[in-house]
């Protein structure tokens, strides 16, 4: 092995340390009661809504109003994008109704794209054995959410989960998590958050969450990406819980 490759590998494995220790120091079990867990991009891969929203959906839309697949394309990206960070871009009614789709049964044609990100269920189990409540908190519309559930069984992999449509505000909003703490007290202190979504991570942070984790690669057909104010795992092997106080 050359010097330049033994170096690489030396950077390489170091990083795998330190992204393991990091997240083991940084998850002190012992002082965590709760774990709110975002849905997509974070229990379950993002590639399902990425083809869907931005490739499946344009194509439909395409050959409902006789335009060309790129110009579809186009358009579509950019009036999704004018909706971000408010309930309307996670709401499939709203957009049945601006496309003229029917977007909640168009998701069940590509249903089989819906699976989950790396050691999923093994720290969904761990959380339960460990004692911990587990709550997923989303954004998805109900009728994207039921699919999910069905497909994957992940409601009875946790202890409760909340769509941000129940409260008519996304997580992004202050209000989501002040509406949370009536439905599902909780110290937030003493509370973890896993959440792909940055301005989630920031809204929960503002709030008071005392433990904030990102995600770094939600998307497992695109390359990981780099996550500066919050640490970010990229399997949830990292970050099992465990009862040893010493770690």
């Amino acid at each position: 092995m050359s010097f330049k490759n033994q170096i690489d590998q030396f950077i390489l494995e170091i990083g795998l340390i330190n992204r393991v220790s990091v997240s083991l120091m940084i998850l002190d079990w012992q002082a965590i009661d709760t774990v709110l867990l975002d849905m997509d991009g974070t229990l379950l891969d993002l590639h399902f809504d990425s083809y869907f929203w931005l490739e499946f959906l344009p194509m439909r839309y395409a050959q409902v109003h006789a335009l060309e697949p790129s110009e579809a394309k186009q358009w579509l990206h950019e009036r999704i994008k004018q909706e971000q960070g408010r309930l309307s871009w996670y709401c499939l009614d709203y957009w049945t109704e601006e496309l003229g789709l029917p977007v909640a049964a168009l998701k069940h044609e590509v249903a089989e794209k819906i699976g989950f990100r790396p050691n999923v269920p093994s720290f969904l189990k761990a959380l339960k054995t460990s004692h911990k409540r587990s709550v997923i908190v989303t954004n998805a519309h109900p009728d994207s959410l039921n699919l999910k559930l069905e497909r994957t069984g992940l409601a009875s992999m946790v202890d409760a989960v909340i769509s941000s449509h129940e409260f008519k505000v996304p997580k992004e909003d202050q209000a989501f998590w002040h509406a949370l703490q009536e439905r599902e007290p909780f110290s937030a202190p003493r509370t973890l958050l896993i959440d792909d979504s940055l301005p989630v991570l920031n809204s929960a942070a503002r709030y008071g969450v005392g433990y904030l984790l990102s995600i770094a690669q939600p998307d497992s057909q695109l390359p990981a990406r780099s996550v500066d104010r919050f640490n970010a795992i990229h399997d949830f092997e990292e970050v099992m819980p465990t009862n040893d106080p010493t770690l």
